[in-house]
């Protein structure tokens, strides 16, 4: 079976973790194909290094060389290069690179400028670490999300990058509005695009839906292709008990006037029947949703190990009549 997962970072990382448990893909299991649309929009440029935080946590997270405390960066990680960039006063000092982690964006940055397109880039890093599957970016051009803010210095309202919002501020000012930089000049990425074309099913990870799911979605043509693919879409709700379960999302969701339950983020989606992106929907154990046009089921969705999340996986298939596939 084919399966084409749009995710973000760390939660998504961890999703991926539960769909290669639940195929039996990471003992080898035959038959499987698992394809990842990662979002690029939280992409940056730092003291002349590309970083693509959501591309390496799933990297890394899958080829065994995260920090399992944190959820992202390099395991066993040091900060010399931090340091003597504090030294110097270079900004920005608020996002730190580890030492190990540099030399992953190093390799990016020179591969990137002889002209290599970043899904080749990511293959070429992800030759090292074995993730057990195709990472590919959303789109191989410049995408990043902006945030509208009060700037909490001057309280002057202006646009900061994501992660200066996200990691600097800790998504603390309200959030006015999202922008993604560079995606009206875009296009989605060809094995993006092939990924849906040919998946058997398409997993909506429970990854922001504002800023992860739904910067993917808006790159120009993965709706459109989302919308013809041949096989269902099945989300999984990042949200439980009206709180996302990692990260800040509600801050997210109140930008845009989602209401942070399942049921608002399952609506914000919507049916496929209608011009929406799902087929199906779960949503946790103590939850209910009505989203109109969807099967809708109520699973445990905590991710507490990969076994857990691996039966979150089978639930997602057989909701839209997959089981045992």
């Amino acid at each position: 079976m084919k399966v084409t997962v749009l995710v973000g970072g760390v939660g998504g990382a961890r999703f991926l973790q539960g769909v290669l448990a639940a195929l039996g893909a990471d003992a080898g299991g035959a038959g499987h194909e698992v394809r990842a649309v990662v979002n690029v929009g939280d992409d940056i440029w730092l003291h002349g290094l590309r970083v693509c935080p959501d591309l390496d946590t799933c990297m890394y997270t899958l080829g065994g060389g995260i920090d399992e405390g944190k959820g992202w960066g390099r395991a066993d990680e040091t900060w010399s290069v931090r340091e003597e960039l504090a030294a110097y006063g270079a900004d920005p000092t608020w996002f730190g690179l580890g030492d190990r982690d540099v030399a992953t964006h190093l390799v990016r940055t020179r591969m990137l400028r002889a002209g290599y397109p970043l899904s080749q880039v990511t293959q070429a890093l992800c030759a090292r670490w074995r993730p057990g599957v195709a990472l590919i970016p959303a789109s191989d051009d410049r995408i990043e999300t902006h945030v509208v803010i009060d700037d909490p210095e001057t309280g002057e309202r202006r646009a900061v990058h994501f992660q200066e919002w996200w990691v600097r501020h800790r998504a603390l000012p309200t959030a006015h509005g999202f922008a993604s930089v560079g995606r009206d000049q875009a296009t989605a990425c060809p094995a993006a695009l092939d990924a849906i074309a040919d998946a058997d099913v398409v997993l909506i990870a429970p990854s922001n839906p504002v800023v992860s799911v739904g910067t993917i979605v808006d790159v120009p043509g993965l709706r459109a292709a989302l919308s013809a693919a041949p096989g269902p879409v099945v989300g999984i709700s990042p949200i439980i008990g009206g709180q996302a379960v990692r990260g800040m999302a509600e801050a997210c969701l109140s930008a845009i006037g989602v209401e942070v339950t399942a049921e608002g983020v399952g609506r914000h989606y919507g049916s496929r029947s209608t011009g929406g992106l799902l087929d199906g929907w779960l949503v946790d154990t103590g939850d209910t949703a009505d989203v109109p046009g969807v099967a809708v089921r109520s699973v445990p969705l905590l991710m507490r190990d990969p076994a857990t999340t691996a039966a979150m996986v089978r639930e997602a298939l057989d909701v839209v009549g997959l089981a045992g596939v």
